[in-house]
């Protein structure tokens, strides 16, 4: 127990709050939304006869909807969805600009001026643009095709900051040795080139899962998502429609509210976590806060025992 807490993981948490805060709230809120059935005995979708924009009570923890469904299981069953498109987007990103990115600065010539050249076309598509002409062709996105689009028009930034980081590592004498040992290029692109760039990886999958999430709840909440799937775009949706926001009635639109905002601060604080990891800088002022912040306690229990020493004698 004492060699586990004592490791390096647990001490860089120990070391920084806001890195334990928001694994904290990731956590929570992943564990109350994928275990839903545990925390919610009803169905997202079951409606209550007579109890319509029913105020919080001992029955429904977050009240009713105006179609009397329980708010509280649509925010955690929505939640579930609303997350695995962040996941799935950035998953996407991640794939494609690791492979593409990667191989352009590791291989260079013809073969990264074609990519170079894919990258600065796709930049220049934005996805939220595409995302609502795609909506106003087909009448709503589900969010399928939202995490689709997102993570086929977001990988190209990813892909340039790897491919210049490979350009910088390629040439470094393991890559030579590993070369001429007569590894495969496959394995030196994968096993000796991309741990080192694991923080930028995190961060561009953290980045990425922010920019899915509030996007899709943002197309939804403007009517082109599928009114008929549960997510927390759909239920800010469904309660601008029935009025709840301007008729105070607060409990149908704080589930998916708290949801995004503490959701999104979590993974804001995880990746700021990386760019200490991954920044030499910021990670000698983290270090550095640590020194000075022992060298205080240590002065503040000098004086201590000095006083105590002054009132003994």
């Amino acid at each position: 127990m004492k060699k586990i807490w004592n490791s390096r993981p647990i001490r860089f948490l120990r070391s920084s709050p806001k890195t334990t805060f928001g694994f904290l709230i990731i956590f929570i809120i992943v564990m109350l939304c994928f275990g839903a059935g545990i925390f919610t005995g009803y169905n997202p979708s079951e409606r209550f006869a007579g109890q319509y924009h029913v105020a919080p009570n001992g029955e429904h923890i977050l009240g009713t909807t105006q179609l009397g469904r329980d708010v509280w299981s649509q925010t955690l069953y929505g939640g579930r969805k609303s997350i695995l498109v962040g996941v799935f987007a950035g998953g996407i990103t991640i794939v494609l600009g690791l492979f593409f990115g990667i191989s352009a600065g590791y291989f260079g010539k013809v073969y990264d001026s074609i990519i170079s050249t894919i990258v600065n076309i796709i930049m220049v598509i934005p996805s939220m643009v595409l995302l609502l002409i795609i909506a106003s062709l087909i009448g709503n996105v589900s969010p399928t095709i939202i995490c689709l689009v997102i993570g086929f028009t977001s990988w190209p930034w990813n892909s340039r900051v790897l491919r210049a980081q490979t350009m910088s590592i390629r040439n470094r004498e393991y890559i030579y040795s590993a070369e001429t040992l007569g590894e495969s290029k496959l394995r030196i692109l994968f096993v000796e080139i991309m741990p080192n760039m694991l923080s930028m990886i995190s961060s561009a999958f953290v980045s990425t899962m922010i920019y899915a999430i509030m996007a899709s709840a943002t197309l939804e909440f403007i009517g082109f998502g599928d009114p008929l799937s549960v997510t927390w775009g759909i239920m800010l949706f469904n309660a601008r429609n029935t009025g709840a926001l301007t008729t105070g009635l607060w409990w149908e639109v704080i589930g998916p509210i708290m949801g995004l905002v503490l959701f999104g601060t979590g993974l804001t604080l995880i990746n700021f976590s990386i760019d200490e990891i991954s920044n030499p800088k910021l990670r000698a002022q983290r270090i550095m806060g640590t020194y000075y912040k022992v060298k205080r306690r240590q002065k503040r229990l000098m004086k201590k025992q000095s006083s105590q020493n002054q009132v003994a004698q």
